[in-house]
């Protein structure tokens, strides 16, 4: 993949497209890697040899290098260079204690306040949860879907942009609690409850299950 190529022709139309376009080109790149576990927490970026892969200097690649430090997925070091970020047991129960209270805040002014049209949304996501309990990849979309739609509908968008950059955080923890053997089945059970809270317009309720939804997640995710 020759990512230069790709904005040579932004770069003949307009020459300062080319080298924003380029970094966030090589950013996302770098980014999907890092998901995909091709680069691994720990391991560090060989920068020199992915520059020679992608036809690119090193200039967009340390510009990359620079976005992706700043959204905590990589650490740079000086002199060294950079390397994809490790989380720490302490990490992992930091960001789902904020997650906890960001998305049980949603979940209960859903509660609260959903319409007739948000409720049907939820119920049909829900209906695929139920269906997917055997299907982890598709349960594991659908379950980020759901958890979604609540902040949608709650209407904060500084909890959506703080959550959206905490889950993606969270990506790097080696031990994601929806992998661990029966987790499905038990976040199902709890994506029940949530669901009844809500039917029944108990914001209170509402908050209470969220919040254990997100303890039990942090205890399966902290199991070796």
């Amino acid at each position: 993949m020759n990512l230069l190529a790709d904005t040579a022709e932004a770069s003949s139309t307009d020459p300062w497209l080319a080298p924003r376009a380029l970094y966030q080109d090589v950013a996302e790149r770098l980014r999907l890697q890092i998901f995909d576990r091709q680069l691994e927490p720990g391991s560090w970026i060989d920068e020199q040899k992915l520059c020679t892969q992608w036809g690119i200097s090193r200039t967009p690649m340390r510009e990359a290098l620079k976005v992706l430090a700043a959204e905590g997925l990589v650490t740079m070091k000086v002199r060294r260079g950079a390397y994809v970020t490790e989380m720490s047991a302490r990490d992992v129960q930091q960001v789902y204690h904020l997650l906890g209270l960001l998305e049980s805040d949603a979940a209960a002014c859903v509660a609260a306040q959903a319409s007739e049209d948000d409720l049907a949304r939820l119920r049909g996501l829900h209906a695929q949860l139920e269906a997917q309990v055997d299907e982890r990849d598709a349960f594991f979309r659908t379950n980020e879907a759901f958890h979604q739609a609540l902040l949608d509908m709650a209407g904060n968008r500084w909890a959506v942009q703080v959550v959206a950059d905490l889950r993606q955080i969270m990506k790097l923890n080696r031990h994601h609690s929806l992998f661990k053997q029966g987790r499905l089945s038990d976040s199902l059970n709890e994506h029940r409850q949530i669901m009844a809270a809500i039917e029944a317009k108990d914001p209170a309720r509402t908050r209470q299950c969220m919040q254990q939804h997100f303890e039990s997640g942090l205890e399966a995710a902290s199991q070796p």
